[in-house]
């Protein structure tokens, strides 16, 4: 059985006390995409295992775990726990839902147990790029900490700054925080963060794309200079390299899934479609019998989406930075139960958010890079269940998408479809609509469309090049578009 804490449980191996840490000197070189691969660290990596009872957890840890029918670790989880509770640093990347969670938590909460932090000063960090994945973290963890009697906070911003303020001063010994909100706190002095002797950064490359450099690092500088880091990602590119030269000290890194996103229980689809049939299908796919996640460009392109989903008798919501973070708590909460099943997102939902069950991802506006691809596929066949991202894909913007899929290393299934075709129905479950308008939908006229929507979906697939039409081809198009969708209810 392996012991973590030949070292300290709570120490660092080979970090000399009232000294400084020094940057990892490993060469690194530029793989595909940007991305980066590290040599092998100078002291040899502890080999994975085959089962947590292979660990020396704390037997709350293991009991919980056994409750909660954790019994076999996923790849990243047998490949860096080990070095994780050695008190290694940790370089971890995995397609996301593929573990990084417990991989990193487990052994955080291991090495803090039986310690207890004073008001205002934690002892354990996690830092996330958004309030959702904050708050998915913290969810995921709080049975493990409840078991060690280990009290957590989550720091996010759009909530109560007075009642983060408030666990905190109860003395949290594990913070789970976004780096904007957490850099506030830190410049009231309402948080302080010398004794933190374990950080982790989830998502880090989203962070950096994000803008959120400045906040990390300025945390990374304050929390206790001996301690532990550990930084884990779907995808590890050139912006994520700074922060591991200058932060981590011979990190032990670790890669699942090399491709970050291309799984084996996923399949990809690219439907090609004409920009007047855009709104038509994606409103039948929206319709099946199955829940879906559909994102789209812009907080305005959602909120019509969902407009005209409801109008229709879709039961949609939106989930876009636009809302409050109790909306958009309510509604993932829908979302899981099943009372709404179609959640039409921005790429605010892309990354963070856990949905049993969820086999179908829609992206009815490509997105922008292959980063983006891989992280909103990752809402769907996690944790080894299958699933299936479809691409809607208009003339103009085929060229952007093969480029893209060539990036993400992915190699879909091109069709050509039509709403109201079969071929659409078999590869998405698409369906017609009931038309039976929701109660609280946007009004609408006698052929079953939203009234005054000569916005046309401003933000679904209006990007710039594409033009804008005029109020007549709009209406003609809308118009066209209600005759096929009676025609595929009458079954024509």
């Amino acid at each position: 059985m392996r012991n973590p804490s030949a070292h300290g449980r709570f120490g660092v191996k080979g970090g000399a006390k009232g000294g400084t840490r020094t940057p990892a000197k490993a060469p690194r070189t530029l793989g595909p995409q940007g991305e980066f691969t590290m040599h092998a660290p100078k002291e040899p990596a502890l080999a994975p295992v085959a089962s947590f009872a292979e660990l020396d957890l704390p037997l709350e840890l293991a009991q919980t775990m056994a409750t909660l029918g954790v019994t076999e670790p996923f790849p990243i989880q047998a490949a860096t726990l080990p070095n994780a509770l050695a008190g290694r640093d940790v370089l971890g990347r995995g397609r996301t839902g593929s573990g990084k969670t417990l991989a990193f938590g487990l052994a955080l909460l291991a090495r803090t147990a039986g310690q207890q932090a004073d008001p205002k000063r934690p002892l354990a960090l996690v830092l996330v790029p958004t309030r959702e994945l904050a708050q998915q973290v913290t969810e995921a963890l709080e049975p493990y900490a409840a078991a060690l009697k280990l009290r957590m906070a989550t720091v996010v911003g759009g909530l109560s700054i007075g009642r983060q303020v408030s666990s905190l001063r109860t003395g949290a010994e594990v913070v789970v925080a976004t780096p904007g909100r957490l850099s506030d706190l830190v410049g009231r002095r309402d948080v302080h963060l010398e004794r933190v002797r374990i950080t982790v950064l989830d998502e880090a490359d989203q962070m950096c794309d994000m803008g959120f450099m400045p906040q990390v690092t300025e945390i990374l500088d304050q929390v206790h200079h001996a301690g532990q880091r550990m930084l884990f990602s779907a995808t590890l590119d050139r912006n994520v390299d700074q922060l591991v030269r200058k932060y981590l000290k011979d990190p032990v890194s670790h890669s699942v899934d090399p491709q970050a996103g291309a799984v084996a229980t996923m399949d990809h689809h690219v439907l090609h479609i004409h920009a007047a049939d855009k709104i038509s299908a994606a409103t039948e796919i929206a319709a099946r019998d199955n829940r879906v996640l559909m994102f789209l460009d812009t907080k305005h392109g959602v909120d019509q989406f969902v407009k005209h989903l409801r109008a229709m008798g879709v039961r949609a919501e939106g989930l876009h930075s636009g809302k409050s973070q109790p909306q958009r708590t309510r509604t993932l909460a829908q979302f899981k139960s099943g009372a709404v099943t179609v959640l039409v997102a921005t790429n605010v939902a892309a990354r963070g958010i856990h949905i049993d069950d969820l086999d179908l991802v829609v992206n009815v506006d490509p997105p922008a890079d292959h980063k983006d691809y891989l992280h909103r596929g990752g809402r769907t066949a996690r944790a080894g269940e299958s699933g299936r991202v479809v691409t809607l894909v208009t003339p103009n913007q085929r060229r952007d998408m093969v480029r893209l899929l060539s990036d993400a290393r992915i190699r879909p299934t091109i069709t050509q479809v039509r709403s109201g075709e079969a071929a659409l129905s078999r590869i998405t479950g698409a369906k017609a609509p009931s038309g039976v308008p929701l109660a609280g939908s946007a009004p609408t006229d006698a052929k079953g469309k939203p009234s005054g929507s000569d916005l046309a979906f401003r933000g679904m697939g209006t990007r710039p090049g594409r033009g804008k039409e005029s109020r007549k081809t709009i209406e003609a198009r809308q118009q066209a578009e209600a005759r096929r969708a009676a025609r595929v209810r009458r079954g024509v």
